[in-house]
């Protein structure tokens, strides 16, 4: 059985963007789908977020799918790259390692403060997914450009995405749904 996971943004919830769109349509599929609460905006940090994550390690298995939107990716890169097992695949949608030179560096510094182990990140994990928009306001496009060459894999740009979020309408992501299914042949 296939576990996917969702990790929300920053600020964000369960409940908003395109989760619960890709939540029901990977459950009428049989997946099993965990969507984290994580604390935000308040305790918005690394620590309290493996906290929180370490709920549902015990979920991840080889054929696990784990998907996530902005902060969630270096969240996740610090968590599973003590990993000692190889997951199906990894889904990352705007996402960054470094600060961002905008106002929100001030609270995303713990999550990305560290140097993160691509080598062993590439080890723990199977197949890779960049999709980034080519007119994020947050994140530019040069960060997923660096992370896709980190990982060694290729960025996939989508025209006028912004952020992936309720706020550029972005309440389904169709293309992602058809990577899942792919990858999970």
């Amino acid at each position: 059985m296939t576990n996917v996971f969702l990790i929300h943004w920053a600020y964000g919830h369960p409940e908003e963007n395109w989760f619960p769109w890709i939540k029901g349509k990977l459950e009428k599929l049989g997946y099993n789908v965990f969507i984290p609460y994580f604390p935000t905006p308040k305790n918005q940090n690394l620590d309290a977020w493996i906290q929180t994550f370490k709920n549902y390690k015990k979920y991840i298995n080889k054929d696990s799918i784990v998907i996530g939107h902005s902060l969630w990716v270096p969240f996740l890169l610090s968590f599973l790259e003590t990993l000692e097992i190889k997951i199906k695949a990894s889904f990352f949608i705007s996402w960054f390692v470094d600060l961002l030179g905008n106002e929100f560096d001030s609270w995303i510094s713990t999550f990305v403060s560290k140097k993160f182990d691509f080598e062993q990140i590439r080890k723990n994990w199977g197949n890779f997914y960049i999709f980034h928009s080519d007119n994020d306001p947050y994140v530019k496009i040069e960060q997923a450009q660096k992370l896709s060459n980190f990982l060694k894999n290729e960025l996939i740009l989508i025209k006028n995405a912004w952020h992936f979020n309720k706020d550029s309408w972005y309440l389904q992501f169709d293309l992602l749904f058809d990577k899942i299914k792919t990858t999970d042949l």
